[in-house]
């Protein structure tokens, strides 16, 4: 079996948030599109990640408004990140030995997509019992 890595699995239409974002706008937009994790920009660089669980954490906080909060305060401001040509073993073990949800897939400074928990089961299954793989996202 050829190696596999990052790009034959990862979300490629990721979806941003500008580091000035208020945490109502983050639920918003990850509830519209179906995701849990946003990488985090200012002037389209990355400066962290934020997820539905970081969200729900900070918000549980006294006296937190969703509407004014920032993202920038529920982020995690040091994302893993890896690059598509990243195997997927290392990226996988990476994850799984530091408890992470996702990671930013990174080229040239710019980000191209993110590999979550999500796309590692489908690698998984596909390992298990391969079949013919449709596009991705």
């Amino acid at each position: 079996m050829p190696t596999l890595v990052i790009a034959d699995y990862m979300t490629r239409s990721v979806r941003s948030i500008p580091v000035t974002s208020s945490l109502a706008e983050a639920h918003r937009l990850m509830r519209k599109n179906q995701i849990r994790h946003l990488p985090v920009l200012d002037a389209n660089r990355l400066v962290g990640i934020v997820s539905m669980e970081d969200l729900h954490l900070i918000e549980t906080l006294k006296d937190v408004d969703s509407q004014t909060v920032t993202v920038e305060e529920a982020m995690t401001s040091r994302p893993y990140t890896v690059s598509p040509t990243t195997a997927l073993r290392v990226a996988a073990r990476h994850m799984w030995k530091h408890k992470l949800g996702s990671a930013v897939v990174v080229e040239n400074r710019v980000v191209v997509g993110v590999f979550t928990l999500s796309d590692a089961l489908q690698a998984l299954t596909d390992v298990l019992a391969p079949k013919p793989r449709t596009a991705r996202r």
